[in-house]
């Protein structure tokens, strides 16, 4: 016999992430998967630890589906600050490697955006984790940058890949927000959403 679902809701990630698609599917929840396109640029002067979650909600505002009383949309955004300079998506593995070049030897945050939106409203979070990165070659940033191709991940790496392997040497919070979903925030928020009425 199979266990029902803790929480009554089904949920939407807008995201074209896998990495956040297999992270969302390990709560034991629905997931349906679409996607959004936003302009991902922040505000001018906006603070770098805000951009985070300002993009979450502006791609949770631009999704233009309808959804019924049990479900919740999840979106989220994740962006990498190393001393007072925001990076994001590389443009190209130039960039890639000048990042990685900025992180090798340093400790930087990594903050995850997330929005839950329903029919109901919206709410939204955003969670830091510090990351402590080994120095590193130009000879291994390169291989990585070529073999990896980071270029659809803020600060050009992926923590869960080789990179991760050989260059993390401290983690000071969720690993999972590194990766790009802060799960346990995303339970916690779900748990008190009002149940819906159906």
């Amino acid at each position: 016999m199979t266990s029902p679902p803790l929480f009554p809701w089904r949920l939407i990630l807008a995201s074209a992430s896998p990495r956040r698609r297999q992270l969302l599917q390990g709560l034991d929840l629905p997931v349906e998967i679409t996607s959004v396109d936003v302009d991902e640029t922040p505000p001018a002067g906006m603070p770098n630890d805000a951009v985070a979650e300002h993009l979450a909600r502006v791609k949770a505002e631009a999704w233009s589906g309808t959804l019924a009383p049990d479900q919740v949309l999840v979106t989220a955004d994740t962006t990498v600050v190393i001393g007072d300079v925001l990076l994001n998506k590389p443009a190209d593995a130039a960039d890639a490697r000048s990042m990685l070049g900025q992180l090798a030897g340093r400790t930087h945050r990594v903050i995850t955006g997330v929005c839950l939106r329903t029919a109901q409203g919206m709410t939204s979070f955003a969670d830091t984790t510090e990351v402590t990165f080994a120095p590193l070659t130009a000879a291994e940033i390169a291989y990585y940058v070529e073999r990896y191709s980071p270029l659809d991940k803020a600060g050009a790496y992926g923590v869960q890949d080789w990179i991760g392997y050989v260059a993390v040497e401290r983690i000071d919070g969720s690993f999972y927000t590194v990766m790009g979903l802060p799960l346990h925030r995303v339970y916690k928020a779900l748990k008190e959403l009002d149940t819906p009425a159906m």
